[in-house]
């Protein structure tokens, strides 16, 4: 396969690091507002899962079984799709199992709740707090990141369309993320850096993926590869996204950002 590499390239960093920083844009909403407006980040969750779920059941899952197809597995082509799809959500799920729930930042908070130093939530196991902290950021995000380069690298439109739905949600996740480590520490300042480091992990798991991936990129490692992005995005959105939304109190509207972002996500592909 021939691949414009300089071009591409470029795109599928910088997607991963725009997306990388939006987690560091979260942990400044929690510091400079007095309180979560819980119908825009239930809108903007409902968006999210949106994007994700249409992108991958209208696009990515068709695209993988095309790649393999053309790499030459035609008889087996649609049981390495339903293979990687669940291998996908295997993956993810293994890595939100192993991150405990006090530290994992997609249980989301509120912006209310991140009141008082450290001293007043109790010193007991803080440090403990930070180590899980620093852990739950490299595993749920550096995936991501490699998930948004393995996809702008063979289709840019793809690509940012994953970007977009990546950078919503870890709008979020920065915000629980600088939650913890201010328990954990009492200052907003390593609050914001840790958050601005988690969103970080986004490139590192793109220079990740061009290190480990690019010498085997042919048709049928981009098959297998978008099947388990299919999969990793459809379960964050079930698993994470639409729960933390109804979680908020705004079931409704939750449900018109998924209706939302299938139909933009929809055009875009049409006219892209």
């Amino acid at each position: 396969m021939v691949i414009n590499m300089d071009h591409q390239l470029m795109i599928a960093f910088a997607l991963c690091t725009l997306a990388g920083l939006s987690t560091g844009f979260g942990s400044l909403i929690a510091f400079f507002t007095d309180r979560t407006n819980t119908k825009m980040l239930s809108l903007g969750l409902g968006f999210s899962a949106g994007v994700m779920i249409y992108v991958s059941m209208m696009d990515l899952l068709p695209q993988a079984r095309h790649q393999l197809v053309l790499g030459g597995e035609g008889v087996l082509a649609d049981w390495m799709v339903l293979g990687g799809f669940l291998g996908g959500m295997l993956l993810i799920a293994s890595i939100d199992k192993f991150v405990p729930e006090p530290v994992n930042p997609h249980e989301l908070q509120l912006v209310g709740d991140l009141a008082g130093p450290a001293e007043e939530k109790g010193q007991e196991g803080l440090k403990r707090v930070g180590l899980f902290t620093a852990l739950a950021i490299a595993n749920h995000n550096f995936p991501e990141g490699m998930a948004t380069f393995v996809s702008a690298l063979q289709d840019p439109s793809i690509g940012v369309a994953i970007a977009l739905a990546v950078a919503i949600h870890n709008i979020p996740e920065g915000m629980a993320v600088a939650l913890l480590v201010f328990y954990a520490t009492g200052s907003r300042k390593k609050a914001f850096l840790h958050s601005f480091l988690s969103g970080m992990a986004e490139p590192v798991g793109a220079v990740a993926g061009y290190l480990l991936l690019l010498p085997y990129l042919n048709y049928i490692t981009f098959g297998i590869v978008f099947a388990v992005i299919a999969g990793i995005m459809v379960y964050i959105s079930l698993d994470e996204l639409l729960p933390a939304a109804r979680k908020f109190g705004e079931h409704h509207l939750s449900i018109y950002g998924v209706i939302g972002g299938m139909m933009i996500m929809a055009v875009s592909l049409i006219l892209l």
